[in-house]
This record gives structure tokens, C-alpha cells and sequence, in this order.
């Protein structure tokens, strides 16, 4: 399947509707039915406005967070979306991507990279 790897960039102490940003982009994420999302925290960071965001041992409000995506482009659509409708302010990367499952036991439907399961091309 052609798709996209979606990374999207926050830090802790960000907010929506009274949730943690990372955490209420999930719960999307799972309400569009856009599956497999990986949480990553980090310890260090600089982000978008130049500014060094870290966590530090008392205080961990400013620790920076990643969501990372693999979807098809119908399905970024539909969250951009739905980040525009809730005028979430949110900086992201996008890089194109082929994906799929491999494996005898893959799920019948999911898109399997060339070579019908074997893995994706030799270089």
C-alpha cells in the first residue's frame, strides 16, 4: 500500500479540550479508525520556535512528544481535517511511504509490499 509516515510534534504541557494534546490525538486518531500510532517521549528537544524544550527531574511539563503515523493519504486527509475543524495548532512532518504486512499470518486485504509477502525489493 502507498501511504504516509505522519509525525507530529508537541510537548507535554499542551492542551485540548482539557487533555493532553498527545493523548487526545490518539483518541482521534482511534476515532477515525486510522490504525497503528507509536507515542514517543524524548528527554531533549528543539522545537519549531527555536527554543530547547527537555523534561527535568521535578518538572516534567515541557518534555517533548511525538506521534507517529503510517496512513494512506485518504486517511491523513480525513485527520487534517479534523485538526482544522478543532483549530489544533500542531507541527508536522510527512514523508511518503510504502507499507504493508508480511508474513504467512498478514491480515487478507492489508497490502503486502512487492513481491506478494517476500519483503520489500532488493536494492
Amino acid at each position: 500500500m502507498q501511504g504516509f509516515q505522519l509525525t507530529l510534534f508537541t510537548v507535554e504541557n499542551r492542551r485540548h479540550h482539557g487533555k493532553q494534546l498527545s493523548h487526545w490525538l490518539l483518541q482521534v486518531l482511534r476515532e477515525l479508525h486510522i490504525r497503528g500510532a507509536t507515542h514517543l517521549v524524548a528527554a531533549e528537544g528543539i522545537g519549531h520556535d527555536r527554543r530547547f524544550h527537555s523534561w527535568h527531574f521535578l518538572e516534567l511539563a515541557d518534555r517533548p512528544e511525538e506521534i507517529t503515523v503510517i496512513a494512506t493519504g485518504e486517511e491523513v486527509a480525513r485527520l487534517f481535517a479534523r485538526l482544522a475543524e478543532e483549530d489544533v495548532q500542531v507541527f508536522y512532518a510527512s514523508t511518503p511511504v510504502e507499507f504493508g504486512f508480511l508474513g504467512k499470518g498478514a491480515p487478507a486485504g492489508q497490502g503486502q509490499c512487492e513481491g506478494q509477502g517476500q519483503g520489500p525489493p532488493a536494492p
